[in-house]
């Protein structure tokens, strides 16, 4: 396979320098259609949960009504499958009129009409990979200004159908063309999942220059098999990874599947806390109509994503391994810190995990810190540095701590934590 020539790579990187148009400096936080409705276009025979104005609409309904909005849930991001099969006669994308008869504007419309943003799906590609008209080289151009022109907030460009060449091309092509247009549309690229996700095939310097999310592994299924799968690679590829991220630039492990089918209430905690540290963006991908009250006291804990939203956007990193647990560590600003401790075991028992905070590398307030239990929602104590912390955690489960110093830090907000 040729590649283009290095000159053509360094110059589009030194135009995308201008990417940096101030959008994500904390992660980004919203809804997103495919893990739970993927392509189902049948509206026929299941107008309630195909891809639809319709379903969009309704989502962007249930995010004002309960309480998501408020919370940080912004975007509602319509994924693949909404297209015509064929471009209009001008050679542009358009919807598929039977299932978006008002348009993509009008649905935009709507959404921002709740306060929400509203973004879309297309793919570096002939094809998307559902099987739609993709984005060509030639039509990048073309899609930028369209999607500008329908006052999209958020790009999502897939890989499919298309090579190494086109990608190195395309996808600075695309950020160049999307500030063009003049309208603030954050870029959310599919790039290095494509290509290992590793350099030196994977040039973050670049991707942090032109994009401004980026996922970077396989497709997240809906499994606990799945989640640990891609808990395990960015633990083991986190030196290559983790400085890649930061305000604006984001390292992407995929969506949110807590509230669908394939994972326990414990192992959905563990999802969410992991994307916390993890500074990863938070795009549900469920059912909001029919959310359980328990997946929804997961989704919304206030300060689980107070820690995700951090604004040093420093992303966190594993700090311990055994054969049962593991540790991972962030940090956060005025001296704090956030550490999950995960139990991958599946055995019948919670296990017992003893440590302290000196252990933990956690040193800079010699006072010591006071210890929040995030996902229970209860204030644990005061803990000198090496006073020891019994930690239980369930198998296959997660306990969260947010670390608040002793020492003097002026503007922090108190924690809101469980009546």
């Amino acid at each position: 396979m040729l590649l283009p020539p290095l000159s053509i790579l360094f110059g589009l990187a030194a135009y995308c320098s201008s990417l940096d148009n101030g959008l994500l400096r904390t992660p980004p936080m919203g809804w997103l259609s495919w893990e739970h409705f993927r392509c189902n276009t049948d509206c026929k025979t299941d107008p309630e949960n195909c891809i639809s104005e319709h379903l969009i609409k309704s989502m962007a309904d249930k995010m004002t009504e309960d309480g998501w909005k408020e919370l940080g849930y912004e975007y509602v991001n319509l994924d693949d499958c909404w297209s015509a099969k064929e471009r209009d006669s001008q050679g542009r994308l358009q919807p598929d009129p039977d299932r978006f008869p008002s348009g993509i504007k009008a649905l935009a419309d709507y959404v921002h009409s709740k306060g929400l943003k509203f973004g879309i799906y297309s793919d570096l590609g002939n094809y998307t990979c559902s099987g739609y008209p993709g984005t060509t080289l030639d039509t990048i151009d073309t899609d930028a200004k369209t999607f500008a022109e329908w006052e999209v907030d958020m790009l999502k460009l897939d890989g499919c159908y298309s090579n190494s060449s086109v990608k190195a091309i395309g996808y600075p092509k695309m950020s160049i063309a999307l500030n063009k247009t003049g309208r603030p549309i954050a870029y959310s690229c599919s790039w290095p999942a494509y290509e290992g996700g590793l350099p030196p095939k994977v040039n973050y310097t670049i991707l942090g220059e032109i994009c401004n999310l980026w996922r970077n592994f396989i497709d997240i299924q809906d499994s606990w098999e799945s989640v640990l799968n891609i808990i395990e690679w960015y633990g083991n590829n986190q030196d290559k990874l983790q400085p890649a991220a930061g305000p604006g630039r984001w390292n992407d492990p995929d969506m949110l599947i807590i509230g669908n089918f394939g994972l326990s209430y414990e192992q959905s905690k563990v999802q969410m806390a992991l994307w916390a540290i993890m500074a990863a963006p938070l795009f549900i991908s469920s059912d909001l109509r029919t959310i359980s009250e328990d997946t929804k006291y997961i989704l919304q804990n206030q300060l689980l994503i107070y820690i995700n939203q951090d604004s040093l956007g420093i992303q966190g990193q594993r700090i311990m391994q055994s054969h049962h647990f593991e540790v991972w560590k962030r940090i956060l600003v005025n001296g704090q810190f956030a550490v999950a401790v995960m139990n991958n075991g599946t055995e019948g028992i919670p296990r017992l995990f003893e440590t302290n905070l000196a252990l933990m590398g956690i040193l800079d307030c010699k006072e010591g810190y006071k210890i929040y239990d995030v996902l229970e929602q209860v204030f644990l104590g005061d803990f000198a540095l090496n006073t020891t912390l019994n930690i239980k955690v369930t198998p296959t489960g997660v306990v969260l701590l947010f670390l608040r110093p002793l020492c003097s830090f002026t503007d922090f907000t108190k924690p809101v934590l469980r009546a």
